[in-house]
């Protein structure tokens, strides 16, 4: 069996779950949008909610590194992991004040930006907008840390905001997926005769 065959047989599988990244991109997009609808709720709410998605984060990304189509494996597993223990943080100890969820929170998004900026290089197509949303993160997360006493606010827009983008990079992700499972299933031209 030729190389190609084998990466359109597992192109074609990987496809069959393009609903799951575009599922897991509509919830992070609306749980964005509630936290700056409703940035007055208690931090505790964020804390869960953000939680929550960071471990789903730190999940997808151990997986990922599991497959045999990721480049940086050990990059992606390591960051899966520090997402997961960053999660469970956030959900099992939400009034841990302030400045504790800021700094998770923060130290969260300065390492996913970061895993994004390295891997936007990986593939060629939405580049630029692979860097953008590793951008934002890493901005995000930088004030944060930065600044972990900031207000309750300001802390909901930052994390909204990057709930958001988040949202966006695994929605596009998702209906990547389910093209490529399109372009996978196109057989080959063949060769014109002279």
């Amino acid at each position: 069996m030729s190389d190609s065959s084998t990466y359109g047989d597992q192109l074609r599988e990987l496809s069959k779950l393009w609903w799951l990244p575009v599922c897991i991109g509509l919830l992070s997009i609306v749980a964005g949008v509630i936290v700056l609808i409703k940035p007055a709720n208690s931090l505790v709410t964020i804390a869960v909610v953000a939680g929550i998605f960071v471990v789903i984060d730190g999940i997808a990304a151990l997986v990922a590194s599991l497959g045999k189509g990721t480049e940086n494996r050990g990059l992606a597993a390591l960051l899966g992991v520090l997402s997961f223990v960053v999660g469970v943080m956030l959900i099992r100890h939400p009034i841990g004040g302030i400045v504790a969820v800021a700094l998770l929170v923060g130290i969260w998004l300065i390492a996913m930006g970061a895993m994004r900026f390295v891997l936007a290089f990986d593939g060629e197509g939405h580049r630029a907008w692979r860097l953008l949303v590793a951008a934002v993160e890493v901005i995000a997360g930088i004030v944060i840390v930065s600044s972990p006493g900031i207000g309750l606010a300001t802390l909901a827009l930052l994390i909204g905001i990057s709930l958001i983008a988040n949202g966006a990079s695994f929605t596009a992700l998702g209906f990547a997926l389910h093209g490529a499972a399109d372009e996978a299933t196109v057989p080959p031209r063949p060769a014109a005769a002279l």
